[in-house]
C-alpha cells in the first residue's frame, strides 16, 4: 500500500472516529422554578478511545465558571451554589447529561458540555456543546383529581383515597372541600391527598380540590367535582360497644327470626321532669292510705295506738314486696 492510501485510511479513519464521538444535545431547555431540569449531552461510545476529562461550565453575564468536573481523581462540583444540586449519570458510557435540582432563577444561562478524549495513540480528542437553559416560574394549573383503585364506588367500611395533582411552579399547596347545599362548600383538609381508613355511607359526595403556588399571584385552581358513592350499610356494633347517637344497635336475631323487643338496645334520655313525677306519685299513695286508715282516727286516739297507725299509713307506698306482715297491718 502506498503512502498515499496510508494517509487517506488515516484521514477516513479519524473522520470517522470523530463522527462517532460528536455530542448530541438540544438548543435550549426551559425548567421550571424550584422544579428540576435535565441538560443533555450524549454521544456514541468508539473502540480505542476512552474518556479522560468532562467538564460542565456556565456562562452568565459575560462571566464563565466551572460547575462539575469528572477526571480521574472522581467528581467534583466546584461551584459553590451547586453543590447538593447537580449530578451526571456515572454507570452509563456516552451519557455525560446534567441533572439540576431545585432550580433557582439565577441558574438560567449558557451550559456548555466539554469531554476529551484519548485514543490508543495517547492522542486527544476535544468536543463541546452549549445549550441554552431558561429557568421561569409557572404558576399551577387546574387541578387532577385521581381516584385509588377500585374507584368511586365502594361499600361501607372500605379504605380509599382520593389525590389531587396539578402542575407548576413548587411549592404547591392544596385544599379539599366537599360541597354542601345551595352551593356552598365545606373546607375538609389541607395537602394533596384526602384518606378514607374506613368508609361510612355518609361520606357519599360530591367532592373537589384547589391548587394554588406563589408563582400564580394568588391565583387558585379548581379541580372538577368527583362523585363518591358509599354503598351498604356501616358495620354493627360490637359487643359491649354502645352505637353511636344517629346509629340503631346492631339486630342478635337469626335469618328468619322474628326480633324481639330489647328494652336494653333502645337509647333512651330521662325526662327532667322524673324527680317530679316521683314525688307526686309518693304523695298520692301517702295521701290513699291515711284515707284507707281514717278509720283509725277516727276510733283509736290513744297513744298506745298511733304507733299502729302510722304504721297503716306508711304500709301503703312500700313495694308489695317489703311490705309488712298482714298482722301487723291488721289493726
Amino acid at each position: 500500500m502506498g503512502e498515499v492510501e496510508w494517509i487517506v485510511v488515516f484521514v477516513m479513519t479519524f473522520i470517522s472516529c470523530n463522527a462517532l464521538l460528536d455530542l448530541s444535545s438540544v438548543h435550549q431547555v426551559t425548567g421550571t422554578w424550584m422544579g428540576s431540569a435535565t441538560v443533555p449531552c450524549t454521544y456514541v461510545p468508539s473502540e480505542g478511545f476512552t474518556q479522560q476529562t468532562l467538564r460542565w461550565s456556565i456562562e452568565r453575564d459575560s462571566s464563565i465558571a466551572t460547575i462539575f468536573q469528572r477526571d480521574s481523581s472522581g467528581d467534583h462540583i466546584l461551584l459553590s451554589k451547586f453543590r447538593g444540586r447537580v449530578s451526571v449519570p456515572k454507570h452509563n458510557p456516552g451519557d455525560a447529561s446534567l441533572l439540576i435540582q431545585n432550580l433557582e432563577m439565577l441558574d438560567s444561562g449558557h451550559y456548555t458540555c466539554q469531554i476529551i478524549w484519548r485514543s490508543t495513540d495517547n492522542s486527544l480528542v476535544t468536543k463541546e456543546v452549549t445549550t441554552t437553559v431558561k429557568v421561569v416560574k409557572v404558576a399551577a394549573t387546574k387541578p387532577i383529581i385521581r381516584a385509588a383503585e377500585p374507584g368511586l364506588t365502594l361499600p361501607a367500611g372500605a379504605s380509599t383515597r382520593l389525590t389531587c395533582e396539578a402542575g407548576g411552579s413548587p411549592p404547591i399547596s392544596y385544599r379539599w372541600f366537599r360541597s354542601a347545599p345551595a352551593g356552598t362548600a365545606e373546607l375538609l383538609s389541607s395537602g394533596p391527598e384526602l384518606a378514607w381508613p374506613s368508609l361510612r355511607p355518609s361520606d357519599s359526595g360530591t367532592y373537589f380540590c384547589e391548587a394554588q403556588n406563589r408563582a400564580g399571584a394568588g391565583a387558585v385552581q379548581r379541580s372538577d367535582a368527583v362523585r363518591l358513592t358509599v354503598t351498604g350499610e356501616s358495620r354493627g356494633t360490637a359487643p359491649g360497644e354502645i352505637p353511636l347517637q344517629g346509629e340503631p344497635a346492631a339486630s342478635s336475631s337469626l335469618p328468619g327470626e322474628k326480633e324481639m323487643p330489647n328494652a336494653f338496645s333502645t337509647r333512651t334520655r330521662p325526662s327532667p321532669l322524673a324527680p317530679v313525677c316521683v314525688l307526686l306519685y309518693f304523695l298520692q299513695s301517702v295521701s290513699s292510705s291515711l284515707r284507707n286508715c281514717s278509720f283509725l282516727m277516727q276510733k283509736r286516739t290513744s297513744t298506745s295506738n298511733s304507733f299502729y297507725l302510722f304504721l297503716c299509713g306508711f304500709s301503703e307506698v312500700l313495694p308489695g314486696s317489703l311490705r309488712l306482715p298482714t298482722a301487723v297491718q291488721q289493726v
